[in-house]
């Protein structure tokens, strides 16, 4: 058994766990795998037989459309769970793929059952982050029929910065993106080019800046303004949980 859970590390921001509940999810990471960067895990309508927890690393999911083209559904950083949306399907909805080098930890679709039965605390954690996950999709895909592609590109900074903030205590105000601007444009329904101009624009109203790959959020509240973003993983309510 590993440890630490890295997935243990990341629900632990929201409500201190047990030891017994550590331990249960410390069984989700007993066999870490390592990928490559450019790795398929699963591709769309695969059989759905692991779910996994990101170790170290980053990934995404996406699905082509009938164009041709990429939509990025979601980027994952390291403590994320994959594969909530396979948990209701025996096929899987999207395709995953590995953005860096990184390890993953499958587990059998099944254990999340043995999860559940004995740690409901945590299976009530799962709920909230789902939906919290929901909603700030909900929010994107609202922005991209109705706000300008500048705003598209400071509410999706925001988003990453502050997910990838969840478990690095030493990010303030930069992070590094390992996003290609292709990458972001097909987060969020834009041109690498179009990508490319607001990002230069925003540095030159010194919104951010870029360094070594390194972006800073020069004035964070001014790009909330401008994005008409919100961070769903503030003010969650977690009242209603059971007691651990």
């Amino acid at each position: 058994m590993v440890a630490t859970s890295c997935f243990a590390a990341r629900l632990a921001k929201q409500v201190p766990l047990s030891d017994a509940e550590k331990t249960a999810l410390a069984r989700l990471e007993e066999n870490p795998r390592k990928v490559k960067r450019g790795a398929m895990v699963q591709r769309v309508n695969d059989t759905v037989t692991e779910l996994f927890v990101l170790r170290e690393g980053r990934m995404m999911s996406f699905v082509i459309m009938p164009d041709g083209s990429r939509q990025i559904l979601r980027v994952y950083f390291p403590g994320d769970f994959i594969g909530s949306a396979s948990t209701i399907y025996s096929r899987a909805p999207e395709s995953l793929i590995a953005l860096t080098d990184a390890i993953i930890c499958p587990f059998d679709k099944h254990a999340l059952r043995r999860l559940l039965d004995e740690s409901p605390r945590v299976a009530a954690l799962l709920f909230l982050l789902s939906n919290a996950e929901r909603v700030a999709m909900t929010d994107r895909l609202a922005s991209l029929g109705r706000t300008s592609a500048k705003a598209r590109v400071a509410s999706f900074l925001l988003d990453m910065f502050d997910r990838i903030r969840v478990t690095d205590d030493a990010i303030t105000d930069s992070f590094d993106l390992r996003l290609t601007q292709e990458e972001i444009g097909d987060s969020i329904g834009l041109t690498s080019v179009h990508v490319n101009r607001m990002i230069r624009q925003m540095e030159e109203e010194g919104l951010i800046s870029r360094s070594n790959g390194r972006i800073t959020l020069r004035d964070i509240a001014r790009l909330e303004e401008i994005g008409h973003y919100t961070n769903r993983l503030k003010d969650m309510d977690l009242d209603w949980l059971p007691v651990g």
